[in-house]
């Protein structure tokens, strides 16, 4: 019998959720799998074939890690509330004229969420996934940091948990690397998990059509948008576009225009439906604002700039800036340009490894602030 904690380990059916059921069950914890159906594909209006965290096979894979092991499996419908809320949201932003980040949103308002109800139901004190991150408590507070594999680290999408939920999560994988995990598994016989191709879609657009995605969900959207403007950075009018929701800035293919210069999307005036072009220089802003704060590190920064590693979108390496909190806003000053930095992405601040906390980007924009403030 178990002398360790139980842990609702979630569970998608994927090599790293798996391996990090696998070994909290080896460390003594006694183990409840739980799989989320948050989507199912034939609903998108997309032709791919399921697969990924939604998918039946990957609902039987979990299942099927369970049973060889002999913990229970419960597979969740939050299809609803993940519907209502987060593809509500990602046509919302869209149609705002901004760029959202649905993984994000999910992890921090459903998943956690319906994880942590779900472990309440179950007599679980803890609840588990399968993210490369690292998490300490220190001075009181529950700290996130990056993963070991800086290559799959996790932290950025991680950042909007709560300190309440952060007290009771594990992440089992964050001192290892991937390639360990998939020896892990290939030792103990789950090669369909070491073989199997990992999904990068968002879940509901396994296709990658964002614009179809928007067309088929927003009921007479291409009539509403189109024939907007496509404009210079200096007012000059150069053609038509499809309609200002089905572009992002920072995106130069699929504009379906010539310039006779690498042109891109810099800015999307949503009222005028315009589309701003400009050259690859015209996105690089030195600041931006970042609005609906959660901290991680520490419980607020006003009247405390710090330097700090803050990063635009997943994939950023991120740029060193100087962040100040002025209210519940977070002004971010760049020590560099950054390019194609997108209101309605997550921005999350960096000190070392450590998630300081992160909000949502409101505006970019060119600022003179005195970067020797901390001197």
């Amino acid at each position: 019998m178990s002398t360790k904690a139980r842990v609702l380990v979630a569970m998608s059916g994927g090599i790293d959720s798996s391996v990090a059921a696998v070994m909290l069950h080896e460390q003594g914890y006694e183990v409840v799998g739980m799989t989320m159906k948050t989507w199912d594909y034939a609903s998108s209006g997309a032709s791919k074939k399921e697969t990924g965290c939604c998918s039946l096979d990957s609902i039987n894979d979990a299942r099927s890690i369970a049973v060889q092991l002999g913990f229970p499996h419960y597979i969740i419908d939050i299809r609803e509330e993940f519907g209502d809320f987060v593809i509500n949201h990602f046509t919302d932003e869209y149609l705002a004229g901004r760029t959202p980040n649905p993984c994000v949103l999910c992890n921090t308002h459903i998943k956690w969420d319906a994880l942590l109800r779900r472990a309440d139901q179950l007599g679980c004190e803890f609840i588990a996934t399968g993210h490369y991150a690292n998490l300490r408590q220190e001075n009181g507070r529950y700290v996130i940091s990056k993963g070991l594999d800086e290559s799959k680290d996790q932290s950025y999408a991680l950042w909007g948990i709560s300190q309440e939920s952060l007290s009771r999560t594990m992440f089992p994988l964050g001192n290892l690397h991937k390639t360990e995990i998939r020896e892990m598994a290939r030792e103990r016989g789950f090669t369909e998990l070491v073989n199997k191709p990992e999904s990068y879609e968002i879940c509901f657009i396994p296709d990658n059509d964002y614009r179809g995605f928007l067309k088929r969900r927003v009921e007479g959207l291409e009539e509403r948008v189109a024939g907007g403007e496509f404009v210079l950075e200096d007012g000059t009018v150069v053609g038509k576009h499809e309609g200002y929701p089905f572009y992002t800035i920072g995106q130069r293919k699929g504009l379906g225009i010539a310039l006779g210069f690498p042109a891109y999307v810099t800015r999307i005036e949503k009222d005028s439906n315009r589309v701003i072009l400009g050259n690859y220089d015209d996105l690089a802003k030195n600041a931006m604002t970042v609005g609906k704060l959660n901290m991680s590190k520490y419980e607020h920064l006003i009247g405390q700039p710090i330097p700090t590693v803050t990063k635009v979108r997943y994939n950023d390496p991120g740029t060193e800036a100087i962040v100040e909190q002025v209210g519940d806003k977070m002004k971010v000053h760049f020590l560099s340009g950054v390019h194609a930095i997108a209101p309605g992405q997550a921005a999350v601040f960096y000190e070392g490894n450590d998630v300081v906390g992160g909000g949502w980007i409101e505006s970019n924009y060119n600022s003179e602030f005195n970067l020797n403030v901390l001197q």
